[in-house]
């Protein structure tokens, strides 16, 4: 991983969130994306070399684990991750699309052009709206994949053994999952942060409207 361009890209989504935002991007960047990068891959990385099932018969034990892991816990991670990250790269876009604007007016323009966004990165017009929906979107993204989890794992938590009586299967085996105790430490772990996440958008939204709000009953008076 290019750390330094990571870096940029920071500091660039960094420099135009609310203290709210902030907050939001440091929790998902140390305890969601180091986390998964550090520790939760490891830990996964043996689920399918370790599920052990108690039969000799060709092809039981993969049913059983495509069964009961239809989708890995590190895929979802990385596809919820690159989801809750993207609208706040759609801000700083929006962003970068005001002031090439600025640029170019104020070339063909010269002498008189009149400055459109003394502030290209004030979260006004657009911008608010960009950004409020951003704010939603990745709050929708983590309560889908909170659902998703649910549904897959039932209450995020994995079983030390499973009984398996898929065909080709010749009658009910026990299975044996790797490591269960540890993967449902970091799957409550990734849960309640993920939680934690979408509180932070939920108030940083409402943060938002209410600020708005104010500002037009100020301008009202």
């Amino acid at each position: 991983m290019n750390w330094g361009a990571l870096e940029e890209l920071l500091n660039g989504i960094n420099k135009y969130s609310t203290a709210f935002g902030r907050v939001w991007l440091s929790v998902v960047f140390i305890f969601r994306l180091l986390v998964y990068l550090v520790a939760a891959e490891r830990v996964w990385s043996d689920d399918h070399k370790d599920f052990d099932c108690n039969t000799l018969q060709p092809g039981c034990t993969n049913v059983c684990f495509d069964h009961f892991f239809p989708v890995s816990h590190i895929r979802l991670w990385a596809l919820q991750l690159i989801l809750v990250t993207c609208p706040s790269l759609l801000v700083s876009m929006h962003v970068a699309y005001r002031e090439a604007k600025e640029q170019r007016l104020r070339e063909v323009k010269g002498d008189k052009y009149h400055c459109i966004y003394p502030n290209p990165g004030k979260k006004r017009g657009g911008l608010w709206w960009t950004y409020l929906l951003s704010l939603i979107f990745k709050a929708s993204v983590d309560v889908v994949f909170l659902y998703i989890f649910y549904r897959f794992y039932k209450d995020y938590s994995l079983p030390r053994v499973v009984k398996c009586e898929l065909p080709p299967c010749p009658n009910v085996v026990d299975c044996f999952i790797s490591r269960p105790t540890e993967k449902n430490i970091f799957t409550l772990f990734m849960v309640v942060i993920t939680c934690i996440c979408v509180v932070l958008n939920l108030v940083e939204a409402a943060y938002l409207i209410g600020k708005r709000c104010r500002e037009r009953l100020e301008a009202e008076e």
